[in-house]
């Protein structure tokens, strides 16, 4: 089995590691309720995506 010649740096690994972290959710507000949705997303309240209602909510 192969064994390595030289022990890696904290450094060496932690760079490798700097994309393994959860990165915080994009919001925007929707245009037409101004609640904070998440991008790409149909908003949940309102159903509104792309200047049109896809979901019918009752209200």
């Amino acid at each position: 089995m192969a064994v390595p010649d030289r022990r890696q740096s904290k450094s060496r690994s932690r760079k490798r590691r700097s994309h393994d972290f959860l990165k915080p959710l994009q919001l925007s507000n929707c245009p037409q309720c101004q609640t904070r949705v998440p991008t790409h997303l149909v908003c949940p309240t309102c159903g509104y995506y792309q200047g049109r209602t896809l979901v019918e909510t009752e209200e």
